[in-house]
């Protein structure tokens, strides 16, 4: 089966270690936006009058928009000039979050979060970037190492959004992440190679190859499911720990529940090992260990999270576990087809930020209905699935001696 594609240029263009920091930083500081809101629901619920569920709404159209813009714009990466879409993107995203800023009401506010979602695509157009300029026995640790950025910035976000809101308020927190914005978009300009491709695919062809794409290759469905799951159970949780933390024993407010971001890093710093690791045994094995340490950290959560050290603990497993998830499943999907990693990372992180939506829909209706121990088994239940994602979806877990072999 022939798909639409470009050609290689790994290793034309050197790949410097400043370049992946440059990255890395880059995926870190655009990624945040779709996680500053997390902290700040309970004060934004306050600002508009509206219940846990209406103000939980807000995350989820995040990550819908992000699905979609995923769908829409990282395909061309595959045959278009990269850095040129990267740099529309960022002034793009820069006035969905000043519309988020001025928000007047809960549409308002609905329809620029969705957007703000839809434009923050840039990390993943940085990621397979990355990829294409490492050479073929460093391109795992490329992965961990530029991911580690992106997965500060997502644990580091809610700390922002957290001291920013209670310092000054949350609308300041998208004014500042505006300008945030502007800056990256100068240093990428400056720093990015310009690499144009030497085909010119039809968007329409591309677009039609993800189908083709997702149908011939079992391994891909099958790290999409386990990281939908994997992040959907993440989403749960981020998504009612504001609330959980507002409540007895706690009462706290949305400084503290950003703080348990710094709390996570801890469990971020696995990337470059996960990364390494997939580089040495098999992906699919790996992201399975990763993901039953996310099991585990909501056991601990259910069980001693009504206790600030269980707490903490649970954050810890629960990040360590998701991240070292999703970078064994990247370096898994980026070797299946070199000329098409744009398109595999669209269908594998559409997927990814469906199950991420579904997650924060899940996880605000668990809390509504059944509070903290429904919370728990939501995130159970959907580790569970992806668990056995391999059966759902028709690939094989392969043995270490049949990894080695090939």
């Amino acid at each position: 089966m022939s798909y639409p594609s470009t050609a290689q240029e790994d290793g034309k263009h050197a790949l410097s270690n400043g370049l992946v920091l440059i990255m890395a930083i880059a995926c870190g500081i655009s990624v945040a936006n779709l996680y500053y809101a997390q902290p700040l629901l309970s004060d934004i619920r306050h600002a508009f009058h509206a219940t846990s569920f209406e103000a939980g709404i807000v995350s989820t159209l995040t990550q819908v928009g992000y699905a979609c813009g995923l769908f829409l714009f990282v395909p061309l990466g595959d045959s278009h000039e990269r850095r040129k879409i990267i740099l529309r993107l960022l002034i793009g995203v820069t006035i969905a979050l000043i519309a988020v800023a001025f928000a007047m009401n809960l549409v308002w506010l609905y329809i620029a979060s969705f957007a703000v979602g839809l434009l923050t695509v840039v990390p993943q157009m940085i990621v397979p970037f990355a990829v294409h300029l490492a050479s073929p026995e460093e391109r795992g640790k490329v992965v961990g190492n530029v991911m580690s950025g992106l997965l500060v910035g997502i644990l580091l976000a809610r700390t922002l959004a957290g001291f920013v809101g209670s310092a000054l308020d949350w609308r300041a927190m998208y004014l500042i992440s505006a300008g945030f914005m502007l800056v990256l978009a100068v240093v990428l300009r400056l720093k990015l190679p310009a690499i144009e491709p030497t085909s010119k695919t039809p968007y329409r062809e591309l677009l039609k190859s993800l189908g083709t794409l997702t149908k011939d290759l079992p391994p891909l469905r099958d790290a999409a499911l386990l990281g939908a799951m994997s992040f959907g159970a993440f989403s749960v949780f981020w998504t009612v720990l504001s609330f959980y933390l507002s409540t007895p024993p706690y009462h706290y407010g949305a400084q503290v529940a950003g703080l348990f971001g710094i709390v996570g890093v801890a469990g971020a710093m696995i990337s470059p090992v996960a990364g390494r690791l997939a580089d040495r045994l098999p992906a699919q094995l790996t992201s399975r260990l990763f993901t039953i340490v996310t099991l585990l950290s909501f056991v601990v959560l259910w069980f001693l999270g009504y206790h600030l050290i269980g707490l903490i603990v649970g954050v810890i497993l629960l990040d360590l576990g998701v991240q070292g998830t999703q970078i064994s499943n990247q370096a898994r999907i980026y070797s299946l087809h070199p000329e098409a990693r744009n398109r595999l990372n669209t269908v594998y992180m559409v997927t990814y930020f469906l199950g991420g939506s579904l997650g924060s829909s899940i996880g605000s209706l668990a809390w509504t209905t059944w509070g903290w121990a429904g919370v728990c088994l939501a995130g159970i239940a959907m580790i569970v699935v992806g668990l056995l994602a391999f059966l759902i979806v028709g690939d094989k877990v392969p043995t270490l001696a049949r990894q080695k072999s090939r």
